[in-house]
């Protein structure tokens, strides 16, 4: 077998020069880790486990502390910066508040995200914001009771607007909330939900509900173009604004009356896949290259080892492999089965 190596001066940064660059075969700069922690979740959000959470027979336990550590450690040793903590519902690892601390004290990593569905967020906001996580996204399908626990299997709505205020107390320096669209479910819900966030400055995320391969007659039923929600931004005085860098997939808009802003995540929109710059870390160590791929690509053997650099290399070479874009538009979600299975 080929041995797959990459220059040393990719993988040994120093203050001389500029960081490490990955990148792929068209060119796109990875900066970012989607982490999941875990695929399980207390949640029974219809367009994810509208069943629940069922163990998959046979999946390999979650990575460990040390594994966890590993990883972004090589990660890091590529350049990317930015790792967002994903599940399932992360919280749920007893040692979550160590694994935040430990990513955050990688050399190289400047940023730790998290996405929750805000139910330990009340008592927890303080803790984690002392762990090093600085920005965190909170999932908030309905700001209606009745509807939120329609949607989400849970009447928690009350717990997750205090979880929302405790990490303001917190000192997160970005708070968001995701909301899935779907069509007559919450769609109604838009402008109620831009007027929430202007009020308590907030930003917002709208995202498209995404086809799995578990969703097909929900996704035809419910599916909310993100076109039609900037069609409707746009006519109410928002306006895109530019990237920043190392952002996830969102198109933003802001308005000079609102100090928060508004995202769309559109996947299924005109080239969705040129901007991509994330790569996905599942729970039991499989690399996926991209959400709607055909499979991960298993790293645990060189976890196991704590092998940094070879993992690095193994990295790389992979990344490089990544498809140009997904193809959903063929009705194809590759072998997702559900967006908690690799963190979304």
């Amino acid at each position: 077998m080929t041995e797959l190596r990459i220059p040393d001066r990719l993988l040994e940064p120093t203050t001389e020069r500029a960081s490490p660059v990955l990148t792929d075969a068209i060119g796109r700069r990875f900066e970012y880790l989607r982490l999941s922690l875990t695929d399980v979740c207390n949640f029974r959000c219809t367009y994810c486990l509208p069943d629940g959470y069922r163990k998959v027979a046979g999946r390999a336990p979650d990575l460990s502390l040390d594994e966890i550590r590993c990883a972004v450690t090589a990660f890091a040793r590529l350049g990317l910066w930015k790792v967002r903590l994903t599940g399932g519902e992360p919280t749920l690892r007893p040692d979550f508040t160590s694994v935040a601390k430990a990513v955050a004290a990688v050399p190289g990593i400047r940023r730790v995200a998290m996405t929750t569905n805000g139910y330990r967020l009340a008592e927890r906001a303080a803790e984690w914001r002392d762990a090093g996580i600085s920005a965190i996204n909170i999932s908030v399908d309905s700001l209606d009771p009745a509807r939120f626990a329609s949607i989400t299997g849970h009447d928690r709505l009350e717990e997750v607007l205090r979880g929302v205020a405790a990490a303001k107390a917190a000192g997160f320096d970005s708070i968001k909330l995701n909301a899935v669209l779907m069509r007559g479910v919450n769609d109604d819900e838009l402008a109620a939900m831009v007027a929430f966030v202007q009020d308590h400055d907030l930003s917002l995320r709208f995202i498209e509900v995404m086809r799995t391969n578990d969703n097909a007659a929900f996704f035809r039923e419910r599916h909310v173009a993100g076109q039609s929600v900037i069609a409707r931004l746009e006519a109410a005085g928002w306006t895109r604004i530019a990237r920043a860098v190392g952002a996830g997939p969102a198109v933003e808009y802001a308005h000079p009356d609102a100090s928060g802003r508004i995202g769309i995540i559109a996947p299924y929109a005109r080239d969705f896949c040129a901007s991509c710059n994330r790569l996905r870390l599942s729970s039991d160590g499989k690399l996926h290259l991209c959400l709607f791929g055909d499979g991960g690509l298993d790293l645990r053997p060189l976890l196991q080892e704590g092998a940094e650099a070879a993992l690095s290399e193994r990295i790389a070479a992979l990344t490089a492999t990544k498809a140009p874009a997904h193809r959903l538009h063929q009705g194809s979600s590759g072998a997702t089965p559900h967006l908690a299975s690799i963190g979304g």
